[in-house]
C-alpha cells in the first residue's frame, strides 16, 4: 500500500535533523521514493503489470495541505473522479485550497491548487465536501439514480448520519440528492 508523505508528518516525533537523515536514508536504499522536493512516497507494486505505479495524486495533494497547513477540496471534475463518477484522468487535477494559487508536475500530471474562499469547505468530514462537489460538478439535472447508487456504494455506510449532518447547509438540491445517497437502497 502506497502512502505520499512529508517531513511535516513527523513533527514532534524527533529533531528536524534526524527526520532529513531517516527520510534520506530511506531513499538511498530505495524504500521510498521522492514525488517532488520535500514530499515523498512509499511505492506500491501492480501484480498486473508487474511494476511500481506512480504516487497517487490525491494523496499527493493531501500530503502537501498537510505540509503547508492549507485547507483543500477536490474540485468537481477531481471528486467525481475520486467517487468513480467518471473514469477519465484529467491531465490537470484541480483542487480549492485556501492558501496560495500553486501548481506541480506529478508525472504527466498536473497538480493544481486554486485559491478560493471555501465557503463549502467549511464541513467536518472530507467525504461530505467530496460528495458536494462531484454532485454540483455533475449539475442538478444530471443527477441519476445510478450516480446516487455509485456514491452510495463509495460511501460507508457508517458515515451517512454524519454526512448527513454534516452538510445540511449544502444548497438545497445538493443536500435532496445527499438525503437519497444516504437512504438505505430498496431491495424491491
Amino acid at each position: 500500500m502506497g502512502w505520499v508523505f512529508s517531513q511535516h508528518d513527523f513533527t514532534g516525533l524527533t529533531r528536524r535533523s534526524a527526520i532529513d537523515l531517516a527520510l534520506h536514508r530511506l531513499l538511498r536504499k530505495g524504500a521510498i521514493r521522492r514525488v517532488m522536493r520535500g514530499i515523498y512516497y512509499y511505492p506500491r507494486l501492480s501484480a498486473l503489470l508487474n511494476q511500481e505505479l506512480s504516487p497517487d495524486i490525491d494523496q499527493t495533494a493531501q500530503a502537501l495541505a498537510r505540509k503547508f497547513r492549507w485547507r483543500i477540496q477536490p474540485s468537481g471534475p477531481a471528486a467525481q473522479n475520486l467517487l468513480g463518477l467518471s473514469t477519465q484522468v484529467p491531465a490537470r487535477i484541480v483542487y480549492l485550497s485556501d492558501g496560495p494559487d500553486r501548481s506541480y508536475r506529478i508525472g504527466n500530471s498536473a497538480l493544481v491548487f486554486e485559491h478560493t474562499a471555501l465557503k463549502e469547505a467549511g464541513f467536518k468530514r472530507p467525504e461530505s465536501g467530496l460528495i458536494v462537489q462531484a454532485l454540483k460538478s455533475s449539475g442538478q439535472d444530471r443527477i441519476t439514480p445510478d450516480i446516487i447508487a455509485k456514491i452510495r456504494r463509495w460511501l460507508d455506510p457508517k458515515l451517512r448520519e454524519k454526512i448527513l449532518a454534516d452538510t445540511r447547509t449544502a444548497t438545497g438540491w445538493v443536500y435532496a440528492a445527499i438525503q437519497q445517497i444516504c437512504r438505505e437502497a430498496s431491495h424491491g
